[in-house]
């Protein structure tokens, strides 16, 4: 069950990502991005590490794919045809979607069950809030808070583009 799951998983990741490299309208690759992220996380979940695999959708399919969106929007790009509209791409990326979903809480009703093999306790302890936290605020601290600094600029960048009022020959 766990190689099939990490089969299907490794597909949709390689797939997601190979889609979102091409297709041409950007919020469909955005959504591919968000797509592969999920497939990340449900790795993270067959590897045990279920800290990184919340944290996977939290911070990188939720907060970054927002940002990202935003950014997009913002930008104001303008409708481009994708090279696969004609075969309803939407629908099949809904259908991925609900399969990776479904996997998903099929692999969380089997980690109730004891299905799944046992892993060793110093592997178990690798995606622990613990293990993680100790990590970060020890030996990557210094990293940590200039990643920090980067996203806030990141953000404020954002906010100056989003504020920015272009002249026009009226406006003046």
């Amino acid at each position: 069950m766990i190689t099939y799951s990490f089969i299907f998983l490794a597909v949709l990741a390689v797939a997601s990502a190979l889609m979102m490299v091409i297709s041409k309208n950007t919020v469909n690759s955005a959504l591919f991005l968000v797509f592969n992220m999920m497939s990340l996380a449900g790795l993270f979940l067959l590897l045990q590490a279920q800290f990184l695999a919340v944290i996977q959708i939290l911070v990188y399919a939720g907060a970054i794919m927002v940002l990202f969106l935003f950014v997009i929007m913002l930008l104001n790009v303008d409708e481009e045809q994708s090279l696969f509209n004609k075969l309803r791409l939407k629908y099949f990326v809904a259908f991925l979607l609900g399969v990776s979903v479904f996997a998903q809480i099929l692999y969380s009703i089997g980690s109730f069950s004891d299905t799944l093999p046992m892993i060793s306790s110093k592997m178990a302890e690798v995606g622990t809030v613990e293990a993680v936290g100790d990590v970060l605020y020890t030996k990557y601290l210094l990293p940590f808070h200039i990643i920090a600094m980067l996203l806030t600029a990141a953000m404020n960048g954002a906010l100056m583009i989003a504020q920015h009022k272009v002249r026009t020959e009226d406006n003046k």
